[in-house]
């Protein structure tokens, strides 16, 4: 019965990702989401804003975590739950570790700089004095298209010299 609970919430919440990764889409960043949700409540959400904001440390996780952090007032996030699109990259797996986020839901993989399972393990690696439980692929045909997706109509766009309005792209 738990195990139903929890799937059915993983997935409510992974449904709100994506949609902070459409919003991202349209507005000409990389499609990734993040919602932090702690005793059922969100606490913080987040998209990509590198483009936007000119910062490279701007991933949808960072953005998620800062605003969770404001909300609690702590950077602790214990007890917390991180969903997000796309595995997190080194700079964001290691932004979970230390601010203790205690679970971290997941999309797709990202076999290219994923640091969550596919090229490292830093939630798993023991030589950190905190874990965080993962789990990985929920949603991940939705999480994996609406990249593919965006990728492709970037390409598109790039070869025929095309200039997309804004440097915005169309996701359905």
């Amino acid at each position: 019965m738990r195990h139903a609970i929890q799937e059915a919430e993983d997935r409510r919440y992974m449904e709100i990702a994506l949609s902070l990764a459409r919003s991202a889409a349209i507005a000409g960043e990389i499609p990734v989401g993040a919602v932090v949700v702690r005793s059922g409540q969100i606490i913080g959400t987040g998209q990509n804003r590198r483009e936007a904001d000119r910062d490279p440390t701007l991933h949808a996780e960072i953005a998620a975590i800062r605003q969770a952090a404001a909300f609690l007032g702590d950077w602790r996030l214990t007890g917390c739950t991180m969903y997000v699109t796309l595995e997190p990259c080194p700079m964001c797996a290691g932004a979970l570790l230390f601010s203790r986020i205690r679970r971290l839901v997941f999309g797709c993989a990202d076999p290219k700089a994923g640091a969550c399972g596919s090229l490292y393990d830093l939630p798993g690696d023991p030589r950190f004095n905190h874990k965080i439980l993962v789990r990985r692929g929920i949603l991940s045909g939705e999480c994996a298209r609406i990249l593919r997706e965006f990728f492709q109509q970037r390409r598109i766009s790039r070869r025929d010299g095309r200039v997309v309005e804004g440097g915005r792209l169309e996701i359905d």
